[in-house]
């Protein structure tokens, strides 16, 4: 048996195929069967010393518990280190209690994940008033890596006007549009976003002129509702942006939203694959590969994947 392996849930099964196989090491499916009242029997497959969880968490309440079991079980299997590689890294957005009474969910399951693994592996987590993930998982190592060299690099494979502005639809996404922009040497601009409820958003670009008869690209970590996304392409159609287009690294919208997205004038919707989903198009492994050298060089198996 290797020292290092992936398991998955059935849910994240082809993309972490994938990634074992570019790493030339093992892979197994977690087996989930679901009793009549919705309980979860969790069956793992034998641990390797080191053993990566993959499993992306979106919808992730059932997800959570499935891989809190699982952990459990491949510790009695012989894992030594557990490793989570979560390409979206759910409850992270509530940090606070904004209103009395509310729970501090990133608090909670950052805690629960941390008694669980040894190290949490993660992209663009939504982290807001949280500066560094470590904080996060109190007691084990976490990175929160970035999906900025991933686009770029599908980006110039596909090519794109030098003329394009770059956009960001509020103060957050300041760090990676600016990173963005910088590898693909172009403008960018960052606009002010005022959230009324979930779906009510008002976006207003510091300087419509920038993007008067000129491409722009909307850059955003998560779209769920659409409300953001929306907004923000009809403020930059109204400045007289020549084509819209929209990458997002966490794509969580339905098919349905997709329609209204398109009819706010965004001509092109891509997603990175942290979450399956049918605007996937940029791939995340050479993130993984990368942030996983230590694991497979502590374990002897560097040579495998150089």
């Amino acid at each position: 048996m290797k020292e290092v392996m992936i398991q998955s849930l059935p849910c994240s099964s082809s993309d972490a195929a994938r990634l074992a196989a570019r790493l030339d090491i093992p892979f197994q499916e977690i087996a989930i069967h679901r009793f009549p009242d919705d309980e979860l029997r969790v069956t793992v497959a034998p641990a390797s010393p080191t053993t990566i969880i993959y499993v992306s968490l979106d919808r992730p309440n059932e997800k959570l518990i499935a891989m809190i079991f699982a952990a459990e079980a491949l510790r009695r299997e012989g894992a030594k280190r557990l490793v989570l590689l979560a390409p979206y890294l759910c409850y992270m957005r509530q940090d606070t209690a904004f209103h009395p009474g509310e729970a501090v969910s990133q608090r909670i399951v950052g805690a629960m994940i941390a008694g669980h693994v040894d190290r949490v592996i993660t992209v663009d987590a939504h982290l807001h008033r949280t500066s560094d993930i470590q904080a996060v998982f109190p007691g084990i190592a976490s990175d929160n890596l970035s999906a900025s060299p991933a686009i770029a690099a599908a980006l110039w494979r596909t090519g794109f006007d030098p003329a394009t502005v770059v956009v960001g639809p509020d103060a957050e996404s300041r760090p990676w549009i600016s990173d963005l922009a910088s590898r693909l040497g172009l403008s960018h601009i960052v606009a002010q976003k005022t959230r009324r409820s979930d779906h009510s958003v008002e976006i207003r670009l510091p300087d419509p002129k920038l993007t008067n008869n000129r491409p722009a690209l909307i850059v955003d970590d998560i779209v769920s509702s659409g409300g953001t996304m929306i907004a923000c392409a009809k403020a930059l159609a109204s400045a007289g942006a020549t084509t819209i287009d929209a990458i997002v690294t966490h794509a969580l919208f339905t098919e349905e939203l997709r329609h209204e997205i398109i009819q706010s004038g965004v001509r092109s919707i891509r997603s990175t694959r942290s979450v399956p989903h049918y605007a996937n198009d940029i791939a995340l492994d050479h993130l993984f590969i990368d942030a996983l050298q230590d694991e497979l060089a502590s374990a002897g198996s560097l040579e495998t994947f150089r």
